[in-house]
C-alpha cells in the first residue's frame, strides 16, 4: 500500500506519517481509521488489526508527534489542550478527506480508538456528524471538562457506535462513558456501552469481538 502523510493539518502534527496495514487501499472494501493512546505508536494500534482480523479491511493508523495527541487529561478545559488536539483532529479529518479522494465515502470508513485515541475519535465524530461505517471507542469518552455541551444534531444518522471500557478505569470515568453514549444516542447513532467490571484500562475479548462483527459488516 503506498504510504500516506497528512498534509493539511496544521501544528504539532502537521506531516504526520500513516501506517498501514491490511488490504491494500485500491481494493479494500472498507476502511478503519486507527488512533492510538498516549505514549504509544501507530504500530501499537495497529496491533489490535490482527486480532480483529478482517481480511477486506484497509487499516490506517497516523502517528502523534511525541506519541500523544493532546498534551492534558480528556478532561481537563478544552483550551489547556490546544493547540495539539485542533491539529489531532485535523489528522483524522484529513485523513478522511484523503480516502473519500480514493472512493471511499464515510459509510465504508470506521473510527476506532484505545483511550486517549479513543476520546479523539470520538470528539471528531461529534464535531463532524456524518453516516460513518463504524464509531469504535474503546476506554474512551468525549473530550472537556464536566460542564461540557457537545453538539447532537441528527446526522450521525443510525452509525453503530461500540463504546467498552473497564469499570473502574483510572483514566476514564464510566459517569464519562455514560455521558458519551447519550450525547451518540442524540445525534442519531445506534449505541452500544458495556462496561465491563474489573476489566482494567485494556482491550478484552468481548470487545475485540463486538468490534469485528461491526467492521465485517462495513467490509460485506
Amino acid at each position: 500500500m503506498p504510504s500516506i502523510s497528512i498534509v493539511n493539518a496544521p501544528g504539532p502534527h502537521a506531516g504526520s506519517r500513516v501506517v498501514a496495514a491490511g488490504a491494500p487501499l485500491e481494493s479494500a472494501r472498507a476502511a478503519a481509521v486507527m488512533l492510538h493512546g498516549r505514549g504509544a505508536t501507530a504500530g501499537s494500534i495497529l496491533a489490535l488489526a490482527g486480532e480483529i482480523d478482517v481480511p477486506a479491511l484497509a487499516y490506517l493508523a497516523p502517528q502523534a508527534a511525541s506519541n500523544t495527541w493532546y498534551p492534558h487529561r480528556f478532561l481537563m478545559p478544552i483550551a489547556s489542550n490546544e493547540p495539539w488536539l485542533s491539529s489531532a483532529l485535523a489528522v483524522v479529518d484529513d485523513l478522511v478527506a484523503q480516502l473519500g479522494r480514493a472512493g471511499m465515502g464515510p459509510d465504508r470508513i470506521a473510527l476506532l480508538g484505545f483511550s486517549q485515541g479513543a476520546c479523539l475519535a470520538l470528539e471528531y465524530a461529534v464535531r463532524h456528524p456524518r453516516r460513518y461505517g463504524a464509531i469504535v471507542g474503546l476506554s474512551g469518552g468525549l473530550i472537556g471538562p464536566p460542564d461540557t455541551t457537545w453538539p447532537s444534531p441528527p446526522e450521525l444518522a443510525g452509525t453503530p457506535v461500540f463504546l467498552g471500557c473497564g469499570d473502574p478505569d483510572g483514566h476514564i470515568p464510566a459517569e464519562r462513558v455514560r455521558e458519551s453514549a447519550e450525547i451518540f444516542r442524540r445525534a442519531g447513532a445506534d449505541v452500544t456501552a458495556i462496561l465491563y467490571p474489573g476489566l482494567g484500562h485494556t482491550v478484552g475479548d468481548d470487545e475485540i469481538e463486538r468490534t469485528r462483527e461491526l467492521l465485517t459488516r462495513i467490509a460485506g
